[in-house]
């Protein structure tokens, strides 16, 4: 069971985890130097705890300790308990959610492994928003998608708004990173996956013309900028819009991912 330990002082080094969360440069660097990530809110720690993510430490105010206690009575690590205030003053912002957890990232899982039996896989191409990543996994994992896979300039998933903005799917949804980008689309054709490529390239079809019949598909998605570089594009085997009215062509990335997985899931519907 986690040990309680009441602190006072917002520069106390046991609190390093949760310092300067608003920093996203410092965070980077911090996180990847100490193999951790920070996830936050009630809902959000338990799903981590009980993903098997284990916990370096935890801080929360007092009023949430008994909402978190199943989570407190699994893990080691210490729960600094502080005021909210402290809180505030430790990670730069007002904590209202009341709770926060510091837990060991684990190794990225192979290629192969995440796509083991995945018919509907969503991969994404230098999404450099945490808000989008976490917003993409989200989607993916409500409508039924069976991983995700990241190009290596892609935000981190792990990063503490994408884990909140995905509400913890993060933790449920099978993903990894490419190894490689030049070649990517090519390797997938060559695990069985029909690629389909959102654009709007002159040869697109409507998207839901573009996956019927498709069995093992991969939708391609890409930055929030310039959208899919011209490699992939050309590489993809389909490419593929979403029809729109009003002179609209484009939807925010995580919104035409969470079109595509719709439309894309319709396939088995009939």
């Amino acid at each position: 069971m986690a040990e309680l330990v009441e602190l006072h002082d917002a520069g106390d080094p046991r609190l390093a985890d949760y310092r300067d969360l608003r920093d996203v440069q410092l965070r980077r660097s911090l996180e990847a130097e100490h193999g951790l990530f920070l996830a936050e809110g009630e809902k959000v720690v338990r799903r981590a705890v009980e993903a098997g993510y284990r916990p370096r430490s935890l801080l929360m105010a007092p009023r949430w300790l008994d909402g978190l206690a199943d989570v407190l009575a699994r893990t080691d690590a210490p729960c600094y308990v502080v005021s909210e205030r402290l809180a505030e003053e430790v990670t730069g912002f007002h904590v209202h959610r009341g709770a926060l957890a510091s837990l060991h990232r684990r190794p990225l899982a192979p290629v192969e492994e995440v796509l083991a039996g995945a018919r509907t896989v969503v991969v994404l191409e230098d999404v450099v928003d945490h808000t989008n990543v976490g917003a993409v996994l989200r989607s993916a994992a409500a409508l039924g998608v069976d991983a995700v896979l990241l190009s290596p300039r892609c935000a981190d998933p792990l990063y503490r708004r994408s884990v909140k903005v995905a509400m913890g799917a993060v933790f449920a949804l099978p993903w990894t990173r490419l190894p490689g980008w030049s070649g990517a689309m090519d390797d997938l054709e060559a695990r069985g996956f029909t690629t389909v490529a959102l654009t709007l390239a002159p040869d697109s079809q409507p998207l839901d013309e573009a996956v019927t019949g498709v069995d093992r598909l991969a939708l391609v998605l890409g930055s929030e900028g310039h959208g899919l570089s011209t490699q992939w594009q050309r590489t993809a085997s389909r490419r593929a819009v979403i029809p729109m009215q009003a002179g609209v062509d484009s939807l925010n990335v995580a919104a035409a991912a969470a079109v595509a997985c719709w439309v894309s899931a319709s396939r088995d519907r009939g």
